[in-house]
């Protein structure tokens, strides 16, 4: 059955329980209202045999000792008046200590009458239902009062009943307005539901039930199976979906069950809670962030239906190791950006000293070549000077090779001192530096005198890199950009996104420390100042071998 169909029948059955309910509350009131003007008709019956001067002159014979067979035909006329001047369906006349003496009903005379309390001893009338033989009545009784010896006393009593109308006969009795009532409140009801099944038919889009469950048991199935994390946020910013994957990208494995809870209510960056509940309203596309120790890209886009906005979606991927192959590719790079200007420089100066030897200019070669030698000798002798690590110190020298080709100068600062370093603090650093320098040369080349300063300083807590430039800088407001949204003074590189300053500031949080940008105009030719803190945590080389 569909969705509708089964509402539709849920519908007809409510109506079928509600009309049951007014028929049961119709009859109810229906005995309620008999029990008030029957009750009265049958006291009045009681009262009028009670003061007739014959019943009590009969009772009082009874109570004097008299037997009972004497006085009961007197009564029982009585009691038969009764019942024809009302309708009752039985008038009994007791003695003192209630016993029937007289009844419409012979069968009765000798049974202890049942007066719904002990009123009607007391000399007090009332009425209450009684069951004789099972069969529910309205009982009224009143006291036949004796003044034979002046103390008033009562010497018996009088009790009219009439039974309560069948169910049967109350509802053939109302059964004309019942029926109406009923026909009316179906046809209504059949309306009602026809509308609502139709409403449903359209929402549920001619669904059933078990194709609704299956459809959300493969939707919980899908979004907990892949590997990519999947967030929904509703409008009023409070988590709607998030599968698992979603929850470790995001270190919520521990935490408490976030549906349900305001994305900024659970302990995430404020930069990220902005990417996953969409402010600003622009969709976000491959927007790179931070979270913890993960380089996560966040792809965000709007929900609605029918036109209306319900929420947004975001999807998570952790891009840390794929960071990883890019730094690999990207330290691959620079080397054969390196022999490639090597090579180039190389090219050059052969060619040069080809026309010298081909001129027969032989002093001029010899003065050539002696001064690229003594200028590769120089720049290798100051770095090793001052940095005891080889795979630093080869990379600041391949560094200042390119920054030449490409017209720039770099300038290790004579105050900058390393020792040999752990393997992989060592590799950390060299992407450090390799990034910084590359960044640097970038945003300085083209520009007049473009110059590029490098410092780096180790001491017993942490290894210090300071890379200053003379390009434009960074402006303010994109210094927190440029570490979590790829931003690349390069224009389009690797995936169309700048990877190298995101991946610096990852390393440094790995190892529990920090990059800073600022400005570096303090020290003149303007430009940007990068400031670097790695702590060794004991990965400095004591005795200098790994």
């Amino acid at each position: 059955m569909t969705l509708a169909a089964k509402v539709l029948l849920l519908q007809l059955v409510v109506i079928v329980v509600l009309l049951v309910a007014v028929g049961v509350l119709s009859i109810r009131q229906s005995n309620a209202d008999f029990a008030e003007e029957r009750g009265d008709q049958m006291a009045s019956v009681a009262e009028y045999v009670a003061v007739q001067d014959l019943v009590r002159t009969r009772l009082e014979e009874v109570r004097d000792g008299a037997e009972r067979w004497q006085v009961a035909a007197d009564l029982t006329s009585y009691a038969e008046r009764g019942v024809r001047l009302s309708g009752a369906t039985d008038v009994l006349v007791l003695g003192p200590d209630g016993t029937v003496l007289a009844a419409t009903d012979a069968s009765r005379v000798g049974e202890r009458a049942d007066l719904g309390g002990g009123e009607v001893r007391n000399g007090r009338s009332g009425t209450a239902d009684v069951e004789p033989g099972g069969e529910r009545r309205v009982a009224a009784y009143a006291p036949v009062i004796s003044d034979a010896r002046g103390d008033n006393g009562a010497v018996g009593a009088v009790v009219a009943e009439v039974a309560y109308p069948s169910v049967a006969d109350q509802l053939s009795e109302a059964a004309p307005e019942l029926g109406l009532f009923l026909g009316l409140g179906a046809v209504l009801g059949l309306a009602g539901t026809w509308v609502v099944s139709r409403v449903v038919r359209r929402s549920t889009r001619g669904l059933g039930t078990t194709e609704l469950a299956n459809l959300a048991d493969q939707r919980e199935a899908l979004l907990h199976a892949i590997r990519e994390g999947v967030v929904g946020v509703g409008t009023d910013g409070r988590v709607t979906v998030m599968n698992d994957a979603a929850r470790a990208t995001l270190g919520l494995e521990d935490a408490p069950d976030p549906v349900g809870r305001p994305v900024d209510a659970l302990g995430l960056d404020p930069h990220v809670v902005a990417l996953l509940t969409g402010e600003g309203g622009a969709d976000a596309r491959d927007a790179l962030a931070l979270v913890g120790h993960r380089v996560v890209v966040f792809n965000r886009g709007r929900a609605s239906t029918g036109g209306r906005g319900i929420g947004t979606v975001t999807t998570l991927r952790d891009r840390t190791e794929l960071v990883s192959l890019q730094s690999q590719l990207s330290s691959n790079l620079s080397i054969t950006d390196t022999l490639r200007a090597q090579t180039h420089e190389f090219d050059n100066r052969l060619h040069t000293i080809s026309g010298l030897v081909q001129l027969g200019e032989y002093d001029e070669v010899a003065t050539l070549v002696g001064t690229l030698t003594r200028h590769r000798a120089e720049v290798g002798e100051h770095v090793a000077k001052r940095l005891a690590d080889p795979a630093v110190a080869a990379l600041v020298v391949a560094k200042h090779a390119v920054a030449e080709e490409r017209g720039v100068t770099l300038e290790l600062d004579p105050g900058s001192r390393l020792p040999a370093l752990a393997p992989d603090l060592a590799a950390d650093l060299t992407t450090v530096v390799g990034n910084l320098v590359d960044n640097a040369v970038d945003a300085s080349a083209g520009g007049a005198e473009p110059a590029v300063e490098l410092w780096i300083h180790a001491d017993d807590d942490a290894v210090h890199v300071r890379v200053r430039d003379n390009g434009p800088g960074v402006p303010a407001d994109l210094r927190d950009a440029v570490f979590v949204r790829g931003w690349s003074t390069k224009g389009e590189v690797l995936g169309g996104r700048g990877i190298g300053l995101p991946l610096v500031r990852l390393i440094c949080t790995q190892r529990g420390g920090e990059v800073v940008v600022d400005d570096a105009e303090a020290d003149g030719g303007g430009g940007a100042e990068f400031r670097v803190v790695l702590p060794v945590g004991g990965a400095v080389r004591q005795d200098g071998r790994p």
